[in-house]
């Protein structure tokens, strides 16, 4: 598997709320209570999206928006537009007052709005748990990604859209199959423009650094010390320290922590085995020592981890 693909099989939605919003101008919503990531698409016209007091960004159709950040953000037919509603949870209130919007209509399953000719068509899904994502892909994400649209990501859509409007058994298993399809092309489109992606992404290129950061990968259990990657690309260990921190960002012994952690995470939520087991299958021999280390990178035990996520 290689290293992206390892990274984005970890993004699992789980029951994830993917609405279809139909909004005919001039309107206005704001999230106040942001999940860590939010999928938000322009199927039909355009929209605009601001986090915070940031500056509007356009969305056209068929384009992308990849929210991840903690604070509340807007979306609307145009950066002009006054607030009318905010979204708390499931709730959605009239700006300025606590009555709940109840004006709502329901066209279809999952989708909601006017249903006029000339509104904006959009989809949103949300992955509610940072468990549901991981860290590591967070982390690499801004605030705010735009994907613009492409075939493969609009197809995506499309699709989707199809089936948010269906209620047959077993739809939701299926959004949430399609939230994640979606979610892994318009990241994988985002990694490939020069001038956002990720420093790790960058040192794929790298054949030396590439290399290492497929060995630890591939077997992120193994005794890896900074000489004994150095020694399998064939470079010095000063060299290769050097390489992989300034084109990683992080030194070669930090990023595989941070990895393993990742992997343990994964391991405490998806499956029963014993903290001892998940230790062993990250690389530690002791899981006292596994503890520590899982605390200092989550800011939880092993086991309030896994209460929290499951």
């Amino acid at each position: 598997m290689d290293v992206l693909s390892d990274l984005l099989h970890r993004a699992r939605a789980r029951n994830a709320p993917v609405r279809q919003l139909i909004q005919r101008p001039p309107w206005s919503l704001t999230f106040a209570d942001a999940p860590p990531l939010t999928v938000m698409a322009t199927l039909g016209g355009h929209a605009s999206i601001r986090l915070d007091d940031a500056a509007a960004v356009r969305l056209a159709a068929g384009d992308i928006a990849l929210i991840s950040t903690v604070g509340r953000y807007t979306i609307a037919d145009d950066p002009s537009t006054p607030p009318q509603v905010v979204i708390r949870g499931q709730r959605k209130y009239v700006v300025g007052g606590d009555d709940e919007v109840a004006t709502e209509r329901s066209l279809a399953p999952r989708t909601y709005g006017d249903g006029l000719p000339g509104a904006t068509i959009m989809l949103r899904g949300a992955y509610e748990l940072r468990g549901d994502v991981g860290d590591r892909l967070l982390d690499m994400l801004p605030p705010l990604a735009i994907v613009p649209a492409g075939p493969r990501t609009r197809a995506a859509l499309d699709l989707l859209a199809t089936e948010v409007a269906c209620d047959e058994p077993g739809q939701d298993a299926i959004l949430d199959r399609l939230l994640d399809f979606v979610l892994v092309l318009a990241l994988r489109a985002w990694c490939a423009r020069p001038e956002s992606a990720p420093a790790w992404y960058r040192a794929l290129a790298d054949p030396a650094i590439g290399d290492a950061l497929r060995f630890l990968h591939a077997d992120p259990a193994h005794r890896w010390t900074v000489a004994a990657l150095a020694a399998e690309v064939g470079m010095s260990r000063a060299a290769f320290a050097a390489r992989f921190t300034g084109l990683v960002g992080e030194p070669p012994l930090t990023y595989l922590t941070g990895w393993r952690m990742t992997l343990a995470a994964d391991l405490l939520r998806d499956t029963e085995a014993t903290i001892a087991t998940v230790a062993r299958k990250v690389g530690y021999e002791d899981a006292f020592a596994f503890s520590v280390a899982f605390k200092r990178a989550r800011g939880v035990t092993p086991s309030a981890w896994r209460r929290q996520v499951r």
